[in-house]
């Protein structure tokens, strides 16, 4: 059910307001205040779905009561109620936040439709923050290790910064999650956050991938395409394993970040880009550079500040930790049976190599819930582990 607050100090127009939106819809909860100053007491108490409050009031205007319910980070949308000599002040309502103004008395469908697309649009912004929120849990960093928490800390003094951050480990170790975080504790974190696997896009297609092409610049280019770059304006471009670029690719690379524009293949148009770039590989870039496979003045555009995320057999003792988490996630996403792990059970991961770090564990994880016992024994680590 809508909640829906009326604040009007006239008694015949809160009446009529009231009686409409009952007729309108049984899912319409309707709560009265006489003034802007009980109003508020009920903004602070509860949560409405949308509030309609009229301007000129005694005690406390509507103007008074919208910059109020902001200071306290009350989220109802408010539709102003205004006289037809005050549109002026209700425009400066709008533009302080509040959603729309109706003039009384008002106009019986510019009423309803109104309420109706403030309530949808308050359900599209709380389902857009619950998405933000989930993508944010995904990318959690997990642990309480020392070698951890250097890494969780650096993040957070580095994050709020348009730094330029390379990140380095062993496959495997999250070098990834490392940099969603960079991009949702920075102030890019409402923009797009686009990630590229430089290993994964063949050498002939990465320059396209990067900068987008126009129609017909080579044989399989049938229209115009934007590339990474573009798609992350404003926001983060995260170009993993970056070691495997071509010199040419990484050569375009070094202009974009020098000179913050790119061309599209085939078209010598510049288009300018306001972009944060991060990088990562789990190769020595410096022995690269030695071997003549990786431009040593792009290396010093992107090595700003390093990140090196430990491996696994360096933080042990958040194995527990991990594991806990993997199975929640498991059981939630997957719908698997939730199954405990003995202590003993544990200390054998403890002892494993995880050679393929956070990734194998947690398909060691999958694998024991789905194959192993309840509780999980250190004969099911023996048994299925190392599978």
């Amino acid at each position: 059910m809508n909640s829906i607050l009326i604040i009007e100090d006239e008694e015949p127009i809160r009446r009529v307001l009231v009686r409409i939106l009952s007729d309108e819809s049984k899912d319409y909860k309707v709560t009265e205040a006489i003034d802007g100053k009980e109003g508020l007491d009920l903004l602070f108490k509860k949560k409405f779905d949308v509030v309609l409050c009229d301007i000129k009031m005694p005690r406390m205007d509507g103007i008074e009561v919208l910059h109020a319910a902001q200071e306290k980070n009350i989220n109802s949308p408010f539709i102003m109620l205004t006289g037809h000599g005050n549109v002026e002040t209700a425009v400066e309502a709008m533009k302080l936040g509040a959603y729309d103004f109706i003039s009384k008395p008002p106009d019986l469908n510019r009423l309803l439709t109104s309420v109706r697309h403030a309530i949808e649009n308050k359900s599209l912004l709380i389902e857009n923050t619950k998405l933000k929120q989930k993508i944010v849990n995904k990318h959690t960093i997990i642990g309480e290790s020392e070698s951890i928490d250097k890494v969780i800390q650096m993040i957070s003094k580095v994050a709020s910064t348009d730094a330029r951050v390379l990140i380095t480990g062993e496959n495997g170790t999250g070098k990834e999650l490392v940099a969603n975080q960079l991009h949702y504790q920075s102030n890019r974190r409402d923009e797009n956050f686009i990630e590229v696997n430089c290993a994964a896009i063949p050498t002939e297609l990465i320059e396209s991938e990067l900068f987008g092409h126009v129609k017909g610049a080579f044989t399989s280019a049938l229209k115009d395409r934007s590339g990474k770059f573009q798609a992350a304006n404003n926001g983060t471009l995260f170009l993993d394993e970056i070691a495997d670029m071509s010199l040419a690719a990484q050569a375009k690379v070094l202009r974009a970040l020098q000179e913050k524009k790119v061309q599209r293949v085939g078209n010598e148009k510049d288009i300018f880009i306001d972009v944060r770039v991060i990088a990562a590989t789990n190769k020595d870039l410096k022995k690269e550079i030695e071997y003549g496979r990786f431009r040593e003045d792009l290396y010093h555009r992107l090595a700003v500040i390093i990140i090196d995320v430990p491996a696994l057999s360096d933080r042990k003792e958040d194995i527990p930790l991990l594991t806990k988490y993997f199975v929640d996630v498991l059981v939630r996403e997957q719908g698997l049976e939730f199954k405990n792990f003995s202590q003993k059970a544990l200390k054998k991961l403890n002892d494993y190599p995880w050679t393929g770090n956070i990734r194998e564990l947690r398909n060691v994880v999958e694998r024991l819930l789905i194959l192993g016992d309840n509780p999980i024994s250190p004969e099911n680590i023996t048994q299925f582990a190392s599978k």
